[in-house]
Order: structure tokens, then sequence, then C-alpha cells
């Protein structure tokens, strides 16, 4: 068996990408997108009628140019969600505009928006992971979405403290960034290249798990960013790992022994007291890391999705 095979009997894959060819070729079980992911694929020949549909789609609904254009951009979201379904089993993950991300109501609203559009093409709402920032505005965004089975998928986290508040919230499915927090380390020379296990990236998932597992929180973890195949592979076991395409292929390439890193703990404890909003703040805030590459990761979803509706704005 090869390794991606092998990883596949500890972990759910998920596919990094909105490539519907890397998505065929791989056969993850999920499929999540970004405004940055879908300005990669969004001049391939694939889809083309993808965004000329979305076009058509923003001049019927009519309104003013910028109207139109976020009705297009919403649509683009949903026509490429909808088109990933055709070859996964299981959900895609759909991501709002990052400039809401300080908004609870227009997050919420935001989300309604996108999952009314899935379902008036046939896509059940159990089928979409509504994408959220891991802002304490978005959590609670989440918690009230998911009162009505709109479940969520909480990006962009880096801290301990935002992994809380999803636990304790109850959202479905979180997204620890492992390479950009490696990133952060590795940029300022706090490490130089060193062992897998003692990644600062690889050690926060692993401080997450640990700490859902041992309170039987049911929030589903799933490792994502990652910038080589040693730090998917030591978190073989995570409930999710989402990975993109030139990993996904050297995995597949490979025939090396996988063993499973990740395993629940047999002792649950008592859940603790959930933290307050100021508790939040000031536990996110004492991690340095975590405040810049969250406010790094909203401005650069913000300006890709202006990057995108400046070509849609282009085409109306």
């Amino acid at each position: 068996m090869n390794q991606l095979s092998q990883l596949k009997q500890f972990t759910t894959v998920v596919a990094d990408s909105g490539n519907i060819n890397m998505i065929r070729k791989y056969k993850p079980k999920n499929a999540t997108t970004n405004p940055s992911l879908i300005l990669q694929i969004i001049d391939l020949p694939d889809y083309k009628k993808l965004i000329i549909d979305s076009i058509i789609y923003a001049k019927k609904k009519g309104g003013s140019r910028k109207e139109k254009i976020i009705n297009a951009s919403d649509k683009v979201l949903v026509n490429i969600g909808k088109e990933i379904l055709n070859y996964i089993p299981g959900t895609v993950s759909s991501e709002i505009d990052a400039r809401l991300s300080f908004n609870q109501d227009l997050c919420i609203q935001k989300a309604h928006k996108i999952i009314n559009m899935y379902e008036a093409e046939g896509i059940d709402r159990s089928k979409v992971l509504i994408k959220l920032a891991s802002t304490w505005e978005c959590v609670q965004a989440a918690k009230e979405l998911k009162k009505n089975n709109i479940n969520c998928n909480l990006t962009l986290l880096f801290s301990l403290a935002q992994a809380k508040i999803c636990a304790e919230s109850e959202v479905f499915l979180i997204s620890p960034f492992v390479g950009r927090i490696y990133d952060w380390y590795y940029e300022r020379q706090y490490f130089k290249k060193c062992n897998v296990n003692d990644d600062p990236g690889v050690l926060s998932l692993k401080k997450i798990y640990s700490y859902y597992k041992q309170y039987n929180y049911q929030t589903i973890i799933m490792g994502a960013s990652f910038r080589n195949v040693q730090q998917i592979l030591a978190l073989s076991g995570c409930d999710y790992l989402t990975i993109s395409p030139i990993f996904l292929e050297e995995l597949q390439n490979s025939t090396e022994i996988v063993n499973r890193n990740l395993f629940p703990t047999e002792c649950i404890l008592e859940k603790p007291i959930p933290l307050s909003e100021s508790d939040f703040r000031l536990q996110h805030n004492q991690d340095l890391m975590a405040v810049e590459k969250l406010s790094h990761g909203i401005n650069q979803f913000s300006q890709d999705q202006e990057k995108l509706e400046k070509i849609l704005d282009s085409m109306i």
C-alpha cells in the first residue's frame, strides 16, 4: 500500500484544493476551498462555464454593480462547491468573505445565503460546511448557525484559546494551521530546521488533540496548512487532515510504512468552565504568534476576495 492509502486507515483525508482533476485523482472523502485556492483555478478551462454561469446569475438578480459583484462571487463559491461534490462522498467547506470576520450578524446572514443557494441547486445543507475565521464573533455565529443545522469549519486557528471556545460552542470542525505556525517561528529564527516532533506547528495540534480528547469534546480536529509530508505523517491519527495536491502526490508515490501517532486518551475529565469573552481575548492575546497569524490570515483572504471580485467586475 502507498502512504496515502495507509494514512486513510487512521485519518479522514481531505483535499485542500478546488481543482476537480486533483480531487478525481486522489479520491479524498471531503474537500475544502478558500478565496486563495479559487484564484488558483479560476482561469482553468474546466471552470469557465462555472464562472460564466455566475455572471449570468448575478445579472439576473440585478441590483447595483456592487450587489452584482457580491452575488457573482457567492455563486462562484457555490458552483465550485457543487462541482466538487460530484466527486466526493463527504462534505465541501465553503469559505465566506473574510472581511465579515468580526461581525457575528453578517456572518450568520451570509452563511444562510450560501446554504440557501446550495439548496436551490439540490444540495442538502448536511453536505456543506461554512468556513469562518476563528474569531470570537465567528465562533458565536457558528454556535447560532448550528441551531439551524448549518455546520461550520472554523479556520485560521492558531491558539489553544481559539480551540477551547470552538469546543465549548460545539462547532462541527476546526482547522488548526500547522504550517503557518511553523513559518512564524522559523522566520524569526526561534529554531532551525528541526526534528518534526519538535516542530511548533505539530506540537500545537498535538496539544489541541490531547485537550479535546481528555475532555471528550466532539468537535472534529482537521490539521491544515502543511509545509512537508513529515508534518502530515507526524499527525497520523488526527481526526481529519486536509492536504494539498503536491503532498497527496508525494504520499501516493511512496510505499514507506505509516504508523499511527495520535491516539485518543482513555481518561475522560470533567469539562472546564467555558471561557468568557474577556477570558478568551486575554488568553489569545498572550500568544503573539496566534494574534499575528490570525490577523495576517484574515487580511490575506480578504485581499484575495477583493482580487476575485475585481476579476468578476471586469466580466460584468
